[in-house]
């Protein structure tokens, strides 16, 4: 019999759906997971790609003939569209002026528009925002661009097949009354043939989402559990405190700006998409070539934490700076985006760096990111510089050399509490956004499942975060009233094993400056009056004979304190119970990594 056949209880997260991660065992279900978690939120996925909320703000997406206001233009449901499917829409105009279809949207921010078109005896396509007159005009019989007003942010059209393709254009706007032309010329009558029409936030079209009489969200919503594959194959439960990302735009660049630099849009992105920029020196000599944020307001002598996504192009180093606006409170740190390692860094006048680092997210792009404090400054900036070389970022500019940007963020702690250091990352476009605190990670199975006298428990994490001066809970059998408990818990960079019954009858644990962030450890602990053992990465760290155990009435295993604030930003890879207490060389063997 192996280990894994003795466990009573098995977490290995692999299958989740909203509010619920399974156990893999016991298989009736007894033993999954309740799970919340009250905003949308961003993983990497299985893909290898950041995965957000997705969303069609739009309502009756594909019933053209419903919702939607009409004017000179009529409908013919049930025509062959791109999809394979009969639910494309023939729409006709008459030789008048306003021939469109038309829809009021609530949203704010950057925002795009699409819906996928193909010529019928007209060949033009005209999508429209008439609160801003924001529009773009497409050709459908060569798949061209024909003509902006009002200045989008991007426009795109993607042969999609068969004559299809999908057009949309991105805007900036605080309210929306979307358009769908089938011509813009005004003595012309004839028609071309429209399906399914979307508009969410962000600077690029991703997958079609229908709808009825209700927007609808799709990926990372509320309440989703996120299995994160960031550095592996296999998934981790990601489990994080609430965090706030300050920024207004996080993607959208143009918004900052450039010195002795410029901007081109539409490359492929840490999410795969198109929509990801590429920060290019111009020719100045001997000068910093570089892009900033707006101000932004901040809490005086206070910690955040600024990260952005970056991948070498003919530039291979760059360099972060968190500062005053005079820039004479600031800190900043050089980073190798071709092989993904560290250079210096540096503090000047009341600014302190805590901690930097640069975090492989794969296909060529890092993650970097330092924790700083800038004093008593509450008006930041965060620029991003391209760098000749470790600690260089004053270089001869030639017009052409650069590397892609995406995703910056300026994280502070919001009502979460703890440690600073980067999490997830939280897309905004428009305004700052919170993601709240991952909760509520419990299951209730029957008692029979839990060693009430003896047992063993085992969890493999990996360690995002130190906590100082509080104890973080790892893992947790308890009681309802909490005054019997199994857990482990980490402080000050030490793991402890507890076993509790109204008072202490084992506490073990490392010694101070064992964890490290970004590492793993498999921990187990086995319980049996006047045999207890602490086991972490294979060693034996601490035994005893402590007796007067009793019986612990347990009934539930979760991830939180008592007060339910959930463990800071430990990513969960498996969990076990065994209700025997496992042999010494049992938890040898379950805790190798």
């Amino acid at each position: 019999m192996s280990i894994y056949d003795k466990a009573s209880l098995v977490l290995i997260p692999s299958g989740t759906k909203t509010s619920k991660v399974f156990s893999q065992k016991p298989v009736n279900g007894d033993g999954d997971f309740t799970f919340s978690r009250s905003t949308a939120a961003t993983r990497v996925n299985a893909d290898g790609n950041i995965e957000k909320e997705t969303q069609n703000l739009l309502l009756q997406s594909n019933s053209f003939d419903t919702t939607w206001s009409k004017t000179n233009v009529t409908l013919t449901n049930g025509q062959s569209g791109y999809d394979g499917s009969s639910d494309a829409w023939l729409l006709s105009k008459s030789a008048a002026a306003f021939t469109n279809l038309i829809q009021s949207v609530t949203t704010s921010g950057v925002n795009t528009f699409s819906a996928y078109a193909k010529a019928g005896t007209l060949t033009q396509l005209t999508l429209r925002d008439s609160a801003t007159n924001i529009y773009a005009r497409f050709n459908l019989s060569d798949g061209s661009l024909i003509t902006t007003s009002g200045s989008p942010i991007a426009t795109s059209i993607k042969d999609i097949g068969g004559g299809w393709y999908r057009c949309s254009i991105t805007m900036s706007m605080s309210s929306a009354s979307l358009q769908i032309y089938p011509d813009w010329n005004q003595s012309t009558a004839g028609n071309i043939y429209i399906q399914d029409a979307q508009i969410e936030q962000g600077l690029v079209a991703r997958d079609y989402i229908e709808t009825t009489t209700a927007a609808v969200e799709g990926g990372i919503t509320d309440n989703v559990p996120r299995l994160d594959y960031t550095d592996s194959s296999c998934p981790a439960l990601l489990l994080e405190p609430q965090r706030r990302n300050i920024l207004p735009h996080s993607e959208y660049f143009d918004d900052f700006a450039t010195t002795r630099s410029s901007l081109d849009f539409g490359h492929t992105s840490p999410e795969g998409l198109d929509n990801a920029y590429k920060l290019v020196s111009d020719s100045t000599a001997s000068a910093s070539h570089l892009i900033k944020t707006q101000n932004i307001t901040i809490t005086a002598s206070t910690d955040y934490t600024i990260s952005a996504f970056v991948k070498a192009d003919e530039v291979n180093w760059v360099a972060l700076m968190f500062t005053d606006t005079s820039v004479s409170d600031q800190t900043q740190a050089w980073f190798n985006i071709s092989n993904g390692t560290k250079g210096t860094s540096s503090s000047g006048g009341s600014a302190s760096m805590s901690d930097y680092d640069i975090v492989d997210y794969g296909n060529g792009w890092y993650r970097i990111y330092i924790v700083a404090d800038l004093g008593g400054d509450t008006t930041c900036q965060a620029r991003l510089y391209l760098a000749e070389g470790d600690n260089d970022s004053v270089w001869n500019g030639d017009g052409t050399s650069g590397a892609y940007i995406y995703g910056f963020q300026i994280e502070d702690n919001g009502a979460g509490g703890g440690t600073t250091y980067a999490t997830s990352y939280i897309p905004t476009y428009g305004t700052s956004v919170t993601r709240n605190q991952d909760l509520n990670l419990t299951a209730s199975p029957s008692t029979s499942y839990f060693g009430q006298t003896e047992g063993t428990i085992f969890t493999e994490i990996k360690i995002n975060a130190i906590t100082s001066g509080s104890y973080s809970r790892v893992f947790n059998l308890k009681n309802s009233s909490g005054s019997n408990q199994i857990y482990f818990q980490q402080n000050d960079s030490r793991i402890n094993g507890v076993v509790f019954n109204g008072s202490n009858q084992f506490i073990g644990g490392t010694s101070s400056g064992f964890l490290s962030v970004g590492s793993t450890c498999k921990i187990a602990m086995a319980y049996k009056d006047g045999d207890y053992a602490l086991y972490v990465n294979g060693t034996q760290i601490a035994t005893g004979s402590a007796s007067g155990l009793g019986t612990l009435a347990v009934d539930r295993v979760d991830f939180t304190t008592l007060s339910g604030n959930i463990n800071l930003g430990n990513e969960v890879k498996q969990s076990l119970v065994f209700n025997t207490r496992l042999s010494n060389e049992e938890l040898a063997a379950l805790t190798t990594i």
